[in-house]
């Protein structure tokens, strides 16, 4: 039985192992052909799209064709016909070109032609030159026949009459022009200078050659004049100056040429009474202190007279010349007061006349700082240091020519010079401006017009300018141009020989001839 199980069972499996294979195959035919349906259903799809892609890129290669076809046929006109319009445009300049060049053959001919004129012309005025020249020679010869003179000596003749003809309506006509000349300048010049004289309106003040120092008490002056006067010589001697005790109550004397000094002595006096302690060596402290405090009062006057006076960029020792003018007199007028109106008088003047009035006052501030100069610094007059000093310090050459030539010792570059030189005079010679009385200022006016007229050959003479000018007018028949020359000289040495005179004097020797017709 169990054989036969096994040999059943075995029979079962292979029944069941075939039956199964048999299944097995007859579902895989089917589903082989339900694979193969689908794929050539996707094979049929893709053709199919395929298909259809290959269609939609001819037909877009087409537009594409057709429109780059389109553009290039557009492009194609549209360079036809910019070679057009660039033909039509060589055709017009050729036609241009053709009508000029038959405009310049025409010109060409047409000079050529005036050339051939001109030169027929040229031929035929020398055929007449020739004739003219023979006529005029054949004229010479009868003129110089009938007249018995050489063409020469008839040519001088009459130059010589045209040339007095000439000489007198020339010297008619500059007599003239420089009398209209002389007359509107002199107007101008007195309206100017009067303008300028109102505009500065400053008193003037005649400083004296000694200061006074007011004591607390009389019993100061024995102080002052310590043991056998041994202070009083110490403060003299530290100074340089005279002190005088007399019996004006409660007041010391201090006298000295040198304003500058007195003024040391008096501070130096102020100085030792408020302290109280008077001996030779504390004297000399004190006026070493007065001396520095000076130089601080000197630089404060020259910063304020710039600054009112509007001047700037000074350099440091020019303001401190200025500042010492304040303590020196030219013939009993303060130098910086005189300074400053000089200043003032030379801006007025310059902006009436259209001159740089910056540079005018700056000029006139400056034109006598040669004046504080020792004699030990530099040689030559006030004007040539004061200008020299101007030019070390870095002034212009107009300010330097002005301060240089405001006597006339050299000759001036620019209307400044002329401007400081009539400003000087007004300041100089204005009523109360120095210390001179009018029977010593009219006597010294004279002296100078009666050296003159002893001179024989003289016409006229005349004092100006408060007689720092003399013009002397001579007779031209009896003194000639070399005469007049010689008779300035020996006027100017018989000057300085017999007259005393504050600056300098200009003598000025005029010779002239006037010829004067009347016509009727």
């Amino acid at each position: 039985m169990s054989g036969l199980s096994i040999i059943f069972a075995v029979v079962a499996a292979a029944a069941g192992l075939g039956a199964g294979f048999f299944l097995r195959h007859i579902f895989a035919g089917k589903k082989l052909d339900e694979v193969e349906g689908k794929a050539k259903e996707l094979i049929d799809a893709a053709k199919k799209e395929a298909e259809s892609k290959k269609k939609e890129a001819e037909l877009h290669a087409k537009d594409l064709l057709i429109k780059m076809r389109q553009d290039f046929e557009r492009e194609i006109k549209e360079r036809r016909e910019e070679s057009l319009v660039v033909e039509k445009r060589i055709a017009q300049k050729e036609e241009n070109l053709d009508k000029r060049v038959d405009l310049l053959e025409r010109k060409e001919k047409d000079i050529t032609d005036r050339q051939e004129g001109l030169r027929k012309s040229e031929d035929e005025r020398k055929v007449k030159e020739e004739t003219l020249h023979k006529l005029i020679a054949e004229e010479k010869q009868r003129l110089q026949t009938i007249a018995s003179m050489t063409e020469q000596e008839a040519k001088q003749v009459l130059l010589a009459r045209v040339d007095d003809d000439l000489l007198s309506e020339k010297a008619t006509r500059i007599r003239k022009i420089e009398e209209e000349i002389r007359d509107t300048a002199d107007k101008k010049a007195r309206n100017i200078i009067s303008t300028a004289i109102q505009r500065c309106a400053s008193e003037h003040t005649s400083s004296s050659t000694v200061t006074v120092v007011v004591l607390p008490s009389d019993e100061m002056k024995g102080r002052i004049i310590g043991r056998e006067g041994r202070n009083i010589r110490a403060l003299e001697a530290a100074a340089g100056v005279d002190i005088i005790i007399d019996d004006t109550p409660e007041a010391v004397t201090i006298s000295g040429f040198d304003m500058y000094r007195r003024e040391i002595a008096k501070l130096s006096l102020e100085y030792l009474i408020a302290d109280g302690r008077i001996h030779p060596g504390r004297i000399e402290e004190v006026v070493e202190k007065a001396k520095k405090d000076m130089e601080n009062v000197i630089k404060e006057e020259g910063e304020k007279v710039a600054f009112d006076l509007g001047v700037h960029a000074m350099n440091p020792e020019l303001i401190k010349l200025v500042g010492k003018l304040k303590f020196r007199t030219s013939y009993g007028q303060n130098a910086l007061q005189h300074t400053k109106e000089v200043a003032m008088l030379m801006g007025a003047m310059a902006s009436q006349i259209g001159l740089n009035t910056k540079i005018a006052v700056r000029a006139g501030l400056l034109h006598d700082i040669g004046k504080v100069v020792g004699q030990d610094v530099e040689e030559g007059t006030h004007a040539i240091v004061g200008a020299n000093l101007a030019k070390k310090y870095g002034e212009t050459d107009e300010v330097v020519n002005a301060i240089a030539a405001h006597h006339e010792e050299v000759e001036m570059t620019s209307m400044f010079g002329a401007l400081v030189c009539a400003a000087d005079a007004i300041s100089a010679a204005r009523p109360g401006a120095r210390a001179e009385t009018l029977e010593t200022y009219v006597k010294r006016l004279e002296n100078l017009e009666k050296i003159a007229n002893s001179f024989k050959g003289i016409s006229k003479s005349y004092a100006l300018q408060a007689g720092r000018e003399i013009r002397i007018i001579v007779d031209p028949e009896k003194i000639n141009d070399d005469e007049a020359i010689v008779l300035a000289r020996d006027i100017r040495k018989r000057i300085e020989e017999e007259m005393e005179y504050p600056g300098q004097i200009k003598v000025i020797v005029m010779r002239e001839t006037r010829a004067v017709e009347y016509a009727k």
